[in-house]
């Protein structure tokens, strides 16, 4: 998880498109969203927005194991600073994944 997240970034994610969103739902939570394609949009009741565009990238090769990838661009707009820090960390926490 990050101290801060800028209104635009980008993220290499380590997933199929069907798991990304699969994982989306809950991942953003109550917020209406709505999705076009490789574009989806959520609106924040408190006013403001993020969109979401994702790629499709050839996956990581390491050795013999191949990893899918997905390119992902995260755009707040109108969104303030502390509501995309508590948005992006339950976000984080939902797309989280590995083992233990």
């Amino acid at each position: 998880m990050q101290a801060d997240y800028p209104p635009v970034f980008e993220r290499d994610m380590g997933c199929t498109e069907a798991e990304w969103l699969h994982w989306l739902p809950d991942a953003i939570g109550d917020h209406p969203w709505r999705r076009e394609g490789t574009r989806l949009r959520v609106d924040f009741a408190t006013g403001g927005r993020l969109e979401l565009a994702w790629t499709v990238a050839s996956p990581r090769v390491i050795a013999l194991i191949r990893l899918p990838r997905l390119l992902v661009q995260f755009r707040f707009d109108a969104v303030d600073d502390d509501r995309r820090y508590r948005f992006m960390k339950r976000f984080d926490l939902y797309m989280q994944r590995g083992g233990g």
